[in-house]
């Protein structure tokens, strides 16, 4: 194991040569301007380089030690001068080739963070909007895979009915001890964030996801204090309506930002839906729980 023990010449399932022995990552930098505009920062790869002159993301070969995310903020940096600390990752899309595989990691920057050229590989680095991406001239690769990251590049933001999803779980004894359900269901859920979840079918999220959490709790549950990336926000009153509220306030703030609910409540997925809010039940999140 050993820094740059991923370089040379793999062949994948198809029959294609790729750069790195063990999987190659790039990052996708993503900023959403005030009107809701996506900008992506694309490097235009240097004329000698494989697929030279072309359009693509910063990245490149794994380290036998890398995942994707370290390694593709690794290659922002070499290639980009991307400071990777003001960057908040989204997920992961895989293109998987059968024995190879290249890891898009998708984070958000919270400005059009300056980039240059900080090695030979590349002769620019440009933030583009996302809907001029396809005019140009791209890699062959990144041309591939585009028109699958396009539609998972928005934050999300996935709003827990904890109250329902403790039900749902149907824990041993757990209506005589509700602060103590509540506090074990947050517990799993931060080691699951922590890890990446899946997103529901058709939901706008790359298959290994981050998105924002937060956690409803009412009633006696209410006082848990997260250790984790999950936010939790006590309902003064009901549940359901601290629910809606947080849906009604993420929608407004940033309205092209996708928010899930999970709950079984008919009447709660009738009011979130209202505000362009979708609904998982909690068996997709307890799925995923138990493999944790």
């Amino acid at each position: 194991m050993a820094a740059r023990d991923g370089d040379g010449w793999a062949l994948c399932g198809r029959g294609h040569r790729h750069w790195g022995l063990h999987g190659a990552s790039g990052l996708l930098a993503v900023h959403y301007d005030a009107g809701g505009t996506p900008h992506v920062l694309m490097q235009k790869r240097v004329w000698w380089s494989h697929h030279g002159g072309t359009w693509g993301l910063p990245g490149g070969a794994l380290d036998s030690h890398e995942d994707a995310v370290t390694g593709a903020l690794r290659e922002a940096s070499e290639e980009a001068t991307l400071d990777g600390a003001s960057l908040r990752v989204l997920g992961v899309y895989v293109d998987d080739h059968g024995g190879w595989s290249f890891q898009t990691v998708i984070a958000e920057a919270d400005a059009l963070l300056p980039a240059a050229p900080a090695n030979d590989e590349s002769t620019d680095l440009r933030w583009l909007p996302a809907d001029a991406i396809r005019d140009e001239e791209l890699h062959p690769g990144f041309a591939e895979t585009w028109p699958a990251i396009r539609p998972a590049l928005p934050p999300s933001v996935v709003v827990l009915d904890a109250a329902n999803i403790v039900g749902a779980r149907a824990e041993h004894g757990w209506w005589r001890d509700r602060a103590g359900a509540a506090r074990r269901l947050l517990a799993d859920v931060e080691r699951l964030v922590e890890r990446g979840l899946r997103p529901p079918e058709g939901f706008p999220a790359p298959e290994m996801w981050f998105p924002r959490v937060m956690m409803i709790v009412e009633g006696a549950a209410r006082g848990l204090a997260p250790e984790g990336a999950v936010t939790v926000l006590d309902a003064p009153g009901s549940g359901d309506d601290a629910i809606v509220a947080a849906v009604r306030e993420s929608r407004e703030g940033r309205p092209w930002v996708p928010v899930l609910v999970v709950t079984a409540d008919r009447e709660l997925r009738r009011r979130v839906a209202e505000f362009g809010a979708e609904v998982a039940g909690p068996g997709w999140l307890l799925r995923q729980l138990s493999a944790v």
